[in-house]
């Protein structure tokens, strides 16, 4: 049998054999045989020590086919919003990495059990691109998309799947810009692609598609509660965080617990939030946004020249990630003292926040001197905040120029607790 790319092989070596799917090797690297293995790795062997290569399934072909999902009655219809990331991509042997799902059926393909407890009645793919290259642009682009969904009578809830790295980044936008939610909005992810027999995404999927006809009137993220296919959690979309890089239950919620806890065959609940009978009316818009705004994280060492830039750019406000229970190198004792450059960028009007570096935990500048010296100077300390959900709702309060006017009204804003994100009890 001819040996192609795509084919899933064994590979006999003197002393060892491998099993994966052979992969297009560079052209520059023609005495290499590179496979993808089980365990999603790619490892390339040396032609010249390879016995045989025995193929134990032949690649499958693409098809772009349009498949039929049948409409079920007596099944509830949610939406769905498709935007990239390892969940929606597979396999592609000529590069060992991963490609994009060429349609929303190659999707539903993949994961039929997403279909066991609700329709689809509508798909909406705005874009498809990796979380790190999005911008607010792109989540305005989804709630734009989420708000006319969730809008529609016939449609019970939403799920939205996603890229992991920066998926905090997107639910803590949703979080502030779908105001008067009165129904689930639920972003979801896979670790592993599609073709993988390890792939988390079936699990997470068809837990979305329970959360998404729950009673949970939130925005959130549902994945893997542990490392193996047994449960998933809801978490608040504020107060989550990808802790692992590869790692089936890679989100965790910080300092408070997860909405809900969720199986193929029932929902739990853990936490407190809001129902879809506490909210009337439609969901609104409120994606207002201020660019220019960054997240800085202090270091020890670390030069007040870098707040240079931000003031020249004459940029509006900062998150300074700070350590401890508020604090960053200051007087007599550091090598470079930063309040005065500090007290230069406040004086400017940039709006100064800090949040904690240790994610855990609530910062409490009273403590100590150098946290007094500093909430004295004027910077808004953001209590247990996480330093990304507080740079997405800097960017939104700032974006409200009513708001904006006024350092009293932002300091206000950035306190008022508008979706979880802060907590007066802290719990692990």
């Amino acid at each position: 049998m001819i040996v192609e790319t795509g084919d899933y092989v064994k590979v006999k070596l003197v002393k060892e054999e491998y099993l994966g799917i052979l992969l297009e090797a560079p052209k520059d690297e023609k005495g290499i045989i590179l496979l993808k293995l089980d365990s999603g790795y790619n490892i390339g062997l040396d032609r010249k020590k390879i016995l045989n290569i025995k193929v134990l399934r032949k690649a499958k072909e693409e098809k772009e086919e349009k498949i039929s999902i049948k409409k079920q009655a007596d099944k509830p219809n949610v939406a769905m919003i498709l935007t990239g990331g390892t969940i929606s991509s597979t396999l592609d042997v000529k590069t060992g990495a991963v490609k994009w799902l060429t349609s929303p059926e190659k999707l539903f393909q993949f994961y039929p059990d997403l279909f066991k407890h609700v329709n689809i009645l509508k798909v909406e793919v705005p874009f498809m691109k990796g979380s790190e290259n999005m911008s607010y642009n792109d989540w305005r682009k989804i709630s734009k998309v989420a708000v006319k969904l969730l809008n529609d009578d016939n449609v019970k809830g939403l799920i939205i799947s996603h890229g992991t790295d920066f998926l905090h980044y997107t639910s803590a936008a949703l979080s502030f810009f779908l105001r008067n939610l009165n129904k689930p909005v639920v972003l979801t992810y896979s670790q592993r692609s599609s073709d993988r027999a390890s792939s988390d995404a079936s699990l997470n999927l068809e837990c979305s598609a329970i959360a998404s006809v729950s009673d949970i009137a939130e925005v959130m993220l549902v994945g893997h509660a542990s490392d193996n296919d047994d449960f998933c959690y809801a978490m608040p979309g504020t107060k989550v965080r990808k802790l692992h890089s590869s790692r089936r239950d890679a989100f965790k919620v910080v300092n408070t617990t997860p909405f809900a806890k969720i199986s193929p065959g029932y929902i739990a609940k853990i936490s407190d939030y809001k129902t879809r009978s506490q909210v009337k009316g439609k969901v609104k818009l409120d994606d207002k946004f201020e660019e220019k705004i960054a997240l800085v994280k202090f270091y020890p060492g670390m030069n007040p020249s870098i707040l240079d830039y931000y003031i020249k750019n004459k940029y509006k406000g900062l998150v300074i990630e700070v350590s401890g229970l508020g604090h960053l190198a200051i007087g007599k004792e550091a090598r470079y003292n930063l309040l005065p450059k500090i007290k230069e960028a406040i004086s400017k009007g940039i709006i100064v926040c800090a949040a904690p570096q240790t994610i855990y935990g609530r910062l409490d500048p009273l403590v100590y001197s150098p946290g007094r010296e500093l909430l004295n100077a004027g910077i808004i300390f953001l209590e247990d905040m996480l330093a990304e959900t507080a740079l997405i709702k800097l960017g939104w309060v700032l974006g409200h120029k009513e708001w904006a006017k006024s350092k009293e009204i932002v300091k206000e804003k950035m306190l008022e607790n508008f979706s979880h994100e802060i907590n007066d009890r802290l719990e692990e």
